[in-house]
């Protein structure tokens, strides 16, 4: 095991264990593979990668696993083009650009003043614990594609 690896693992332990939380392989080897794509993913996509290592991992013990996660703000739901449910490891202050036509995620990192957003939340009785952008559209390969279809 790496240092990275170790570090990776004391901080979920920790986490866990502030919580009351059991410390399983399938949640270390969850939030590893999810260190170490960095990127939006499925839990199917979760799943596919965890049975490599644990192959006996079900897709609802991922879910329930991510869902954890979120909680502990390990991860954040994306909720993507076409209803797909997206994670994100990067859980700081971020927006996201979607393409809908392929359902393309990506991070858009921009400065949005967004406290009248949340200001509004709260005046309709919502207690809101963060708001974010999102900026649907075409990526540039559909844009390209949908280009090449009229010429």
């Amino acid at each position: 095991m790496t240092p990275a690896t170790e570090a990776i693992d004391a901080d979920l332990i920790e986490r866990l264990r502030a919580r009351g939380q059991r410390v399983t392989s399938q949640r270390l080897v969850i939030n590893r593979m999810l260190r170490e794509r960095d990127q939006h993913v499925t839990a199917e996509e979760v799943l596919t990668n965890v049975t490599q290592t644990l192959p006996g991992t079900s897709l609802p013990t991922v879910y329930a696993t991510l869902e954890l996660f979120e909680q502990l703000g390990i991860v954040r739901r994306v909720n993507s083009a076409g209803g797909a449910v997206l994670f994100d490891s990067r859980t700081g202050d971020h927006h996201h650009v979607i393409c809908r036509s392929c359902g393309a995620v990506q991070d858009l990192d921009a400065t949005v003043e967004l406290s009248g957003v949340l200001a509004a939340a709260r005046a309709a009785g919502f207690a809101p614990a963060r708001a974010a952008l999102v900026v649907d559209g075409l990526c540039a390969d559909c844009t390209d594609a949908r280009a090449a279809e009229r010429a």
